[in-house]
């Protein structure tokens, strides 16, 4: 299962994903991803795994050519939350931060939800949209 969440930050893609994944259910996602790269200069993503137990490989061959598309693009992303408990997930998260550097990827435990989604919200100094919301209010 991959749904995507409500999120009240429109450059923020949010997803949950637990049980079995499809290639259809990330189909949308990457779709969600696409719509809000087109959108959007910059974009967080927050992923909230629970409970995951595999991709088909439809799925995840879809996964894998995917990200591959997306190392040239990633002037994009600007972070991206992972919500598990799942020390297997984190572990993989941490090395995709050391990864990729150009994003940052950080960890947050289930409880900690609320934080993960208000962190993916925060954007860096001049890349709001409008200019009041980077502290600009005039001359």
């Amino acid at each position: 299962m991959l749904d995507l969440i409500t999120h009240p930050a429109e450059h923020v893609v949010a997803m949950k994903a637990g049980g079995i994944v499809t290639g259809s259910e990330l189909q949308r996602a990457i779709d969600a991803i696409e719509a809000a790269k087109r959108n959007h200069p910059l974009i967080s993503l927050v992923v909230e795994i629970d409970d995951l137990r595999l991709m088909t490989l439809t799925a995840l061959l879809k996964d894998v050519g995917y990200g591959l598309t997306q190392l040239g693009d990633l002037d994009h992303y600007h972070r991206a939350a992972v919500v598990t408990d799942q020390a297997w997930i984190q572990l993989v998260a941490d090395l995709e931060e050391r990864l990729f550097k150009a994003v940052e990827i950080r960890t947050f435990p289930l409880r900690d939800h609320a934080a993960a989604m208000a962190w993916a919200a925060e954007l860096p100094p001049g890349a709001h949209e409008s200019p009041e919301e980077d502290g600009y209010h005039g001359a």
